[in-house]
């Protein structure tokens, strides 16, 4: 019984779980054949986590995020949202979701998309009201709410639909791509806007493929490639976190040498030197020998793109032989 309890205890810790999620595809002479854009998807989210899907374009993301949200049916496999199944009607209203490319009745303000959103979940005018303006003020939009959206921006209308998908205050929020497009002032933004969802304790789940946004925001991430999970967990502990040797970026003035420079790239008036560990002192001497003067000395260690890169190239590279085997 005690076993039981906890294990009931910990599923409700998990706001978004799968068990072997698959979608195939017909497709060939009389779709004959099948190709799985999603196989075997183990994967949980928990509550009150920044969690992030990251993959290149066509790896499974957003049929992932469209199976979660039944708006497509899974081949084999389950998925659970707040502890309930996918297929439940009631559990999808405490869900938000922005699709990677939203269309929205562009002649409409954002003032007006929000109170026709804001209708399908039975809120009173004053209710309504209220909440549309707090979320125009959460987004930034409190100035522009007369304005029609086809005269927005696209960091403008990414924002519209980030608003639409939180309206109705949803305990789990889905952004399928939301920095997709945009310039570093929009993306600043979106990312302002997650991290006060994680703050006001709502559970975040976001695709993406820009791996500074993945580092910069998430609790963990999961890394898909070719429909297949491949690593999840913290981005500093899902690659290797081993050094991989010093840098040491330094100005060497007027005519003087030393021979470390063939080893060094120049940016301007600097150079970068890269060393092993065991022979830093050795080169940073040889530096000051030479006159150097020293800007600063860090630690190299694997990044989330590497391993991504990785995970992309080695996936090409078994798509070719079973292409070439195929033949």
């Amino acid at each position: 019984m005690r076993q039981a309890l906890s294990k009931n205890e910990n599923m409700t810790e998990l706001a978004i779980d799968t068990e072997n999620l698959t979608k195939e595809y017909p497709y060939g002479f009389l779709h004959l054949k099948k190709k799985a854009s999603l196989e075997g998807l183990n994967m949980q989210v928990e509550t009150g986590e920044v969690f992030g899907f990251i993959g290149p374009n066509g790896a499974g993301k957003s049929t992932t995020i469209k199976l979660l949200l039944r708006l497509i049916f899974p081949t084999a496999g389950s998925a659970r949202i707040l502890g309930k199944p996918i297929g439940d009607i009631d559990m999808h209203r405490d869900i938000g979701y922005l699709p990677e490319q939203p269309y929205f009745y562009d002649y409409l303000t954002a003032e007006e998309l929000l109170d026709y959103l804001a209708r399908f979940h039975d809120l009173t005018a004053a209710d309504r009201k209220a909440r549309i303006q707090r979320m125009l003020k959460k987004v930034g939009l409190e100035t522009a709410k007369k304005i029609q959206l086809r005269k927005y921006s696209k960091g403008m209308l990414q924002r519209v639909g980030l608003a639409q998908a939180i309206l109705h205050d949803p305990k789990v929020v889905i952004l399928d791509e939301p920095m997709s497009g945009l310039d570093p002032v929009g993306r600043r933004e979106v990312r302002d806007i997650i991290l006060e969802l994680k703050r006001d304790g709502k559970t975040v789940l976001f695709s993406t493929h820009i791996l500074s946004d993945a580092e910069m925001l998430c609790d963990r991430v999961g890394v898909i490639v070719g429909g297949k999970l491949r690593g999840v967990g913290a981005p500093e502990q899902i690659v290797d976190m081993k050094s991989q040797g010093m840098e040491i970026l330094f100005e060497l003035p007027g005519q003087s040498t030393t021979p470390l420079l063939s080893k060094a790239t120049r940016t301007g008036d600097r150079y970068r030197l890269q060393v092993p560990e065991e022979e830093i002192y050795g080169a940073i001497d040889q530096l000051r020998a030479a006159g150097a003067r020293i800007l600063s000395v860090v630690e190299m260690k694997a990044t989330l793109e590497e391993y991504f890169m990785n995970l992309v190239e080695a996936d090409r590279a078994q798509a070719a032989a079973v292409e070439v085997s195929g033949k």
